[in-house]
């Protein structure tokens, strides 16, 4: 994003919106995490420093699109907590940046298990 005045030009890089995005998408509740996709191994958590990571934006002069690639909470319901993760991020990237956010896509490839609930459902190979 770019925008002329006359005191100056005013530029908001695509990774700024992506780490927006991406921050605010591990704000929501029933979100486990972000995932790097296929590329970085399916389900890959990734948090703090690669807030980016499954996260994709387009951003024009005013306008903005994001995809998101996430991890849910086992026993969410998965359309609720996309629901609010679309508003989520839509709402923070427009009141930080100023741009219109035209979509915000959710691509959910993954369900987070509690520790307890892994051990029990893939026994230990010894």
């Amino acid at each position: 994003m770019s925008v002329d005045q006359q005191t100056g030009t005013i530029r908001i890089s695509d990774d700024v919106v992506s780490t927006i995005a991406g921050l605010a998408a591990l704000e929501t509740s029933g979100i486990a995490g972000m995932s790097g996709g296929i590329s970085e191994g399916l389900a890959k958590r990734l948090s703090g420093k690669n807030v980016q990571k499954g996260v994709s934006v387009e951003v024009g002069q005013v306008e903005a699109a994001i995809d998101l690639r996430v991890i849910i909470h086992y026993g969410m319901k998965i359309q609720d907590v996309c629901r609010s993760l679309q508003e989520n991020v839509k709402e923070a990237v427009e009141n930080m940046t100023g741009l219109t956010v035209v979509e915000v896509n959710v691509k959910v490839e993954g369900v987070a298990f509690k520790e307890e609930e892994i051990e029990e459902a893939v026994p230990r190979i010894k």
